[in-house]
């Protein structure tokens, strides 16, 4: 009763918040009144996860309660519920609550199959990004939208905002680089939605598909790339605040070194240490958290280094963490351990060549000036939001 009366509540408008300037933001699933006459009388596909929300209810539980026909539920990394660590296979199964057949994009398949798809007529896509190339749920859109087009099923986004929209920053994605943490020749923050970058994808034929997806984007009513959005639902186990979410472009590097992000502990992605007490002052140790930290890097050892929950300010993405570490180890190797892994998350080999060479932050900034200027005049097309510009 109570999920019927919340339903009817935002149907009538009185839980939106209009489109004025200043008011709460309204994201794409808690606009029904958008979307449900695009889904009425069809067999429906979800690619959701966990964040998935339509205020206090999941968009699955909201549909079926609508009367619309779900027929399956597809799920990114980290899973339909979002319980997953980072990398971890993702497998088939069934959602207990619903008995909605869930099926993996993070398994033996990447991309919705023409098997998977012959009971779908519309495919439905709402999941929280985090505004980073190589966070895997823009990879997955790529592939929704290519295998819509070429099923000719239309795809709907439920846009959400993005948590580092308010800056683009990073080299640009090199195509001998791709990767599933990189699929799209976008510096490593984007600057956009996930409903921005399905446009970007269709109008500039980023997908392999032979012609154009159908897309429907429900736009996020009173947002702007100037706002500092909050995420109400951590994204995934390991970017639990909105610290983690805003350090995460710049430290995510540290994943192809001898050097910990956190994961194991109960600050991921908002501390830095290694095994040499050189590093730094403050010390961890990280540990198995079952659906967080998998036998993380250094389990059961002290790490040294640095408590990043004590900045005054958060920078936008920054290489200056990197390349103090870099610096502090005589010996490359003892600190890059997966030279092809950071070569991926880059987009090319040139930031490394760079690195090693001893160029300053600034210097590397400015090599790839030229190409990020050329992104942002792509990304100027397909904006839906007003920018930070």
């Amino acid at each position: 009763m109570k999920t019927l009366i919340l339903n009817f509540l935002i149907l009538l408008g009185i839980l939106s918040s209009g489109t004025c300037p200043g008011q709460a933001l309204v994201t794409g699933a808690e606009q029904p009144q958008e979307y449900l006459p695009l889904l009425k009388g069809k067999r429906v596909g979800l690619v959701v996860n966990h964040t998935a929300m339509v205020k206090e209810v999941h968009l699955l539980d909201f549909l079926l309660e609508s009367g619309i026909e779900v027929q399956k539920v597809f799920a990114p990394e980290h899973g339909f519920r979002g319980d997953a660590s980072a990398g971890e296979k993702i497998v088939d199964g069934v959602d207990p609550k619903t008995g909605i057949s869930v099926v993996s994009l993070y398994g033996d398949i990447r991309k919705p199959t023409p098997e998977l798809l012959k009971d779908i007529e519309v495919l439905v896509f709402d999941i929280q990004d985090v505004g980073c190339r190589f966070y895997t749920f823009l990879s997955t859109l790529l592939l929704v939208i290519e295998a819509g087009a070429e099923n000719n099923l239309p795809v709907v986004v439920l846009d959400r905002p993005n948590p580092n929209g308010d800056y683009v920053a990073g080299p640009v994605l090199k195509p001998q680089f791709v990767s599933f943490v990189g699929m799209v020749p976008t510096p490593i923050v984007h600057g956009c939605t996930l409903g921005e970058m399905a446009l970007m994808m269709n109008g500039e034929k980023w997908h392999k598909a032979p012609r154009s997806c159908e897309l429907h984007i429900i736009k996020v009513k009173n947002y702007s790339h100037r706002d500092l959005y909050e995420l109400p639902v951590r994204p995934s186990p390991n970017l639990p605040n909105q610290l983690s979410v805003r350090l995460y472009p710049s430290l995510c590097f540290f994943e192809a070194t001898s050097v910990s992000v956190g994961r194991g502990t109960d600050f991921p992605f908002q501390v830095l240490g290694g095994l040499k007490p050189l590093l730094g002052p403050f010390s961890f140790v990280p540990h198995d958290i079952p659906g967080v930290a998998v036998n993380p890097l250094n389990e059961g050892k002290t790490c040294y280094g640095v408590d990043l929950r004590t900045l005054k300010t958060v920078p936008e993405f920054t290489l200056r963490f990197f390349l103090d570490f870099y610096r502090k180890y005589d010996q490359e190797k003892e600190f890059l351990t997966n030279e092809r892994w950071f070569n991926l998350l880059a987009g090319d080999d040139a930031l490394l060549a760079g690195i090693r060479a001893g160029k300053s932050e600034a210097e590397l900034v400015k090599s790839w000036s030229g190409e990020l200027d050329a992104y942002k005049k792509i990304r100027k097309k397909y904006l839906l939001y007003p920018d930070f510009e």
